[in-house]
């Protein structure tokens, strides 16, 4: 199991979480790694994790050239974990290490992907939970996947369903479902959460908008990133057909009851209709060629394969 954990500014934490790592995973009896992430830390962070890491192997520590965001340090970890089961959390110890055996025995119950829930959050209701309910419900709601607590960085993965998850942006908080998207099952469990007696916290409503951008973002890609022609075809082809429709009233006018059109607006508003339809139209087809071109030129499968049964029956085209 490999624990990945995004470190910014969590010096005085440091050594707190590593205790609290080795004794919560101490007795679990299996192997276990800490990929802990300096995402370009400016006080002692550094100098604490190397610390951590020369004292003990089963921590490994890997330094960001600058601070690039948690959704990119978390990529960086998972890029180093050698885990079969990746358990991701924030180092300030609102998540507690001691909640991981939880998440495992849901795993073992044979789901991909278990999310943590805050049900009792430790932060001021107003600038941090009730924003983070509005998040989880509207991301429920248009992801299709519902989860209580979507802002939990305690999470536990299966290492083949992130291993093909690419993140970007803030999209970290998305990957469940990213990750449904991908096929996974996913199971819920309450967790602990502990008000945070040190440092300071990265979140505030500042991050409003960008969550709601992202959201717009991994909408298209649930949706229509195999078809791109589904979102700008029909209103393409609605807008060309209302233009055409107007021209044709204007040119029946012009041509049957000798009335001039040239100076009237719905002339103007036919063309704009027209050419925004073949605009539509064409940034669809545009976009199933990029789409096509992404996916074969990387050698990406448009599904996800969960088991074959016999398991020794393998893909002719395909590894195995």
């Amino acid at each position: 199991m490999s624990v990945v954990i995004p470190v910014y500014n969590e010096e005085e934490n440091v050594p707190r979480l590593a205790q609290a790592l080795r004794e919560a995973l101490g007795e679990l009896g299996q192997p276990w790694e800490a990929v802990l992430v300096n995402d370009g830390s400016s006080d002692d962070t550094a100098a604490r994790l190397d610390a951590e890491a020369e004292r003990d192997e089963r921590f490994v520590v890997v330094h960001l050239r600058r601070n690039f965001g948690q959704t990119a340090a978390m990529a960086a970890g998972f890029d180093h974990a050698r885990g079969d089961v990746i358990v991701a959390m924030d180092a300030d110890l609102q998540n507690d290490p001691a909640d991981i055996p939880k998440l495992l025995a849901r795993l073992d119950e044979g789901y991909d992907v278990v999310s943590g829930w805050r049900r009792h959050r430790k932060d001021r209701w107003l600038t941090r939970v009730l924003p983070s309910r509005i998040a989880n419900w509207l991301i429920s709601r248009i992801t299709g996947v519902y989860l209580h607590d979507y802002g939990c960085s305690l999470k536990a993965y299966r290492r083949e369903i992130v291993r093909d998850v690419r993140l970007y942006g803030d999209m970290h908080r998305f990957l469940p479902a990213l990750c449904r998207w991908a096929g996974a099952s996913i199971a819920e469990v309450e967790v602990s959460h502990h008000p945070r007696r040190f440092g300071r916290s990265k979140y505030g409503l500042s991050r409003t908008l960008r969550v709601v951008l992202d959201l717009t973002t991994v909408k298209f890609l649930l949706s229509y990133s195999t078809m791109p022609i589904r979102v700008f075809g029909p209103p393409g082809v609605l807008s060309f057909l209302v233009g055409f429709i107007v021209a044709a009233y204007l040119s029946w006018q012009k041509l049957v009851l000798r009335a001039a059109i040239a100076n009237r607006p719905a002339l103007m508003l036919a063309v704009l209709l027209m050419i925004l339809g073949v605009q539509l139209v064409s940034m669809g087809l545009l976009g199933e060629l990029v789409a096509r071109t992404y996916y074969e030129s990387q050698g990406k499968k448009v599904y996800a394969v969960r088991r074959v049964s016999p398991p020794d029956r393998g893909c002719p085209d395909g590894p195995g």
